[in-house]
């Protein structure tokens, strides 16, 4: 059973997935121990400063106060925690095959500070077999006196960031140990910070409905954006269309076309999957089509914008919302990187706009340049019919949030 009194929880990486975390389970009376290696983001989280939208500093900074929660780039300081939670980036390396180096180092370096009996949890995102293949040979390896004294588990993320209805604790959590005391004992934490933990029989199960919730996305966004120009050659608004069958009760679900696919999950998930089918010789194609159709997207619109241009004096176009999704500042991975670079293959200097975003891929900000057009590739918080009718521009709206501003054209 795993309890709250002093016990202690060590967090591995403090972004998007660790943060909260380690956040929930301060909160929920645990000492908690946020570990990355960057001592610049620990210093900022010592001081009270989220780098998390949905973190707020205060609520930081109680937990800090409180001694309940405290950030370290030591991995030392895993010494003494019962419960121990990677939460680390797994992109893709450049080849389109799994990188596995942050969880790979996560472990090497948690693992001599390991104590007897306790719980190692991946929450970090990877293909079925993870756990058991690469997470527990590498503890079994670094660690003085083996793996046989841990317990390993299985629990994957599922944070939706700036979700006002599914946060960590209303979000249904899956985990699977190793073994029955290791799933015990995952159900035992997890219930003390979310409202379901549903158990599975194994961990390969856990990893791989992690990979089937983003993959399934990433077909179905794949269907309606190859809807796209087939339902503009025929005179068809495709959001419409999609809204009519949505209002079908039963059988259907909403997705709709956009400028590509972004984030940490959706573009990277299925990946892992894919790769793991070809280690087994299966061939995948619904899934190697979904890819290749949402990689076409950039230059899909980017082709469309240009041909809304009237005059390109200029030579400037803008890209409105550069992050990958709505309210969040996070540009890993979004499409408004590859529409940029398509842009500029096509001559063009690109400029970019976003109230959340600091700083985007090298790219100048928009300061009211003179501009021959712009596309809309997020609809982030702050950007207004408004700003777009303003730009007095043909601009491109791949979202669908801005169909009254009057210079706007629907993707």
């Amino acid at each position: 059973m795993i309890r709250t009194e002093k016990q202690v929880v060590a967090v591995i990486g403090q972004g998007y997935v660790g943060l909260p975390l380690a956040v929930a389970s301060a909160e929920a009376g645990f000492n908690v121990v946020g570990l990355d290696k960057s001592s610049d983001l620990v210093s900022r989280l010592n001081s009270g400063n989220s780098h998390i939208e949905d973190i707020a500093d205060n609520r930081l900074m109680s937990l800090i106060g409180s001694g309940k929660y405290r950030s370290s780039s030591e991995f030392s300081d895993v010494t003494g925690a019962m419960v121990c939670i990677i939460c680390v980036p797994t992109p893709l390396a450049k080849d389109g095959k799994p990188d596995l180096s942050f969880l790979e180092k996560a472990v090497v370096s948690i693992a001599p500070y390991l104590q007897d009996n306790a719980l190692l949890i991946n929450e970090s995102t990877s293909y079925p077999g993870t756990l058991r293949d690469v997470i527990k040979p590498l503890v079994e390896k670094n660690r003085k006196g083996g793996a046989a004294s841990i317990h390993f588990a299985s629990a994957p993320e599922r944070i939706d960031p700036k979700n006002q209805k599914w946060d960590l604790k209303s979000t249904p959590r899956l985990v699977s140990g190793l073994d029955r005391e290791a799933t015990d004992l995952a159900k035992s934490f997890y219930s003390t910070i979310c409202s379901q933990v549903i158990e599975l029989s194994s961990p390969e199960v856990a990893e791989m409905a992690k990979l089937l919730e983003n993959t399934f996305r990433q077909v179905n966004i794949a269907l309606v954006n190859q809807l796209v120009p087939f339902s503009r050659e025929l005179g068809i608004d495709i959001r419409e269309v999609i809204k009519a069958a949505g209002t079908k009760p039963y059988g259907f679900m909403e997705f709709y076309p956009g400028a590509g696919v972004g984030g940490h999950c959706i573009p990277i998930d299925p990946m892992y999957l894919l790769w793991k089918s070809r280690q087994l010789g299966i061939d995948l194609p619904f899934i190697e089509n979904a890819d290749r159709v949402n990689a076409n997207m950039p230059a899909y619109v980017s082709k469309r914008l240009v041909e809304l241009i009237k005059d390109d004096k200029s030579k400037n176009l803008l890209i409105c919302g550069v992050s990958y999704k709505s309210g969040v500042a996070d540009v890993r991975e979004s499409p408004a990187h590859q529409v940029a670079l398509e842009l500029e293959k096509m001559g063009y200097k690109v400029l970019w706009s976003d109230p959340l975003v600091e700083s985007f891929q090298g790219f100048e900000k928009y300061s009211n340049q003179g501009l021959c057009g712009a596309i809309i590739v997020t609809a982030q918080v702050g950007l207004d019919r408004q700003f777009i009718e303003n730009l007095k521009v043909p601009v491109l709206d791949c979202t669908g949030v801005f169909s009254l501003a009057t210079n706007a054209i629907q993707l």
